[in-house]
């Protein structure tokens, strides 16, 4: 979501107006889930998705009716083939999609979509309350604000509709909440799971690229300058070279919102490295290798004082079991448990 608030930050900048789909209420089985958005822009090009094919097309048509009469709708599509908005699939279930046309000529939207783009380390509790209002009713107003518990960036809330909204539970997915005869969108924000690397090795590589694609903030660790490097990975959010894996963590923050992947250059910096990942609060922590390496790695730690309660915690070997050879098929393994893992944990 980060890259798609960038580029609505950037085009409202720019003086661009915009719209933005999102899925406000979903029922049955639907291609994406309530909260789901895309950035649509007045020549027809966007970005994101919110489910592809048919559903898509429509909304891009709306989107034009939206420009042109700047006003925001809302419509219900059906995956069932019942209806006029039928999309002839065969999912089951409906959508209500909110078309949204968003305006430049507010520097309220500008500043709202800066803050959302660079929201990467916000602790405390915090929403995207999106009032739902369409016709006459929509033009030339705020329609959106971000609410922590000590400010609001956007349009204006009563106390009682702050109070109200701060009391949802800040859980993976939106709430639609009507409040004196007004609905709202109450989207929990949340700071993108980090996944740190340590390791800037092949694999390393493979899985900062694919995990950055989906989402992840990517930290590569190293104690090779030459190997932990913006050239090997242009696609980490941060690079650290540190002097040794005994103190890979020491100036990060590791917390529940955290992936650690040990996948160092042998089985000795994986032990120190893991040996430092027990001692955190990451809600993931896999090591690479395989059973063998794992078993002579666990018995050492053993040794040292290490329980059999905090070795549970490991993913090892690391990734699902697709029978991966490649560097690439082996970060797809792996990318793929970190996806799995941050949807069980409620993480986004």
């Amino acid at each position: 979501m980060k890259k798609l608030y960038e580029s609505c930050a950037h085009s409202l900048s720019r003086g661009e107006d915009i719209v933005i789909a999102t899925i406000i209420q979903q029922d049955g089985s639907a291609p994406r889930t309530a909260g789901t958005k895309m950035l649509i822009r007045r020549d027809g090009s966007f970005e994101g998705t919110i489910g592809g094919g048919l559903l898509e097309a429509r909304v891009l048509q709306f989107a034009r009716d939206v420009f042109e009469k700047g006003q925001s709708i809302c419509e219900k599509f059906f995956f069932t083939g019942a209806d006029v908005n039928s999309l002839d699939m065969i999912c089951g279930g409906e959508a209500v999609v909110f078309i949204d046309l968003v305006m430049s000529s507010f520097s309220e939207n500008v500043l709202l979509y800066q803050y959302l783009a660079n929201l990467t380390n916000e602790r405390q509790k915090a929403f995207l309350v999106s009032r739902i209002v369409t016709g006459e009713e929509s033009r030339d107003c705020l329609k959106q604000c971000i609410l922590l518990e000590d400010k609001a960036i956007g349009m204006q809330l009563s106390d009682k509709q702050k109070e109200q909204f701060l009391q949802v539970n800040p859980g993976r997915y939106p709430s639609l909440i009507t409040l004196d005869g007004e609905q709202f969108l109450i989207e929990p924000l949340h700071s993108p799971s980090t996944v740190y690397l340590c390791g800037a090795g092949h694999v390393s590589q493979r899985i900062a690229q694919l995990a950055s694609l989906v989402g992840f903030r990517t930290i590569v660790i190293d104690d090779r300058e030459e190997f932990a490097s913006r050239e090997r990975f242009p696609w980490a959010d941060e690079i650290a070279v540190v002097k040794n894996f005994a103190c890979c963590f020491q100036n990060f923050e590791v917390d529940r919102n955290s992936f650690l992947v040990i996948v160092t250059r042998g089985h000795k910096f994986d032990m120190v490295a893991l040996a430092q990942a027990l001692e955190t609060d990451a809600c993931y922590i896999g090591m690479i290798g395989s059973r063998r390496k794992r078993d002579a790695i666990y018995k050492a730690l053993r040794e040292n004082g290490v329980s059999e309660e905090q070795l549970a915690r490991v993913y090892s070997p690391i990734g699902l079991d697709i029978k991966a050879e490649t560097p690439e098929e082996i970060a797809v393994s792996i990318v793929a448990e970190l996806i799995k893992v941050r949807a069980e944990q409620g993480n986004v």
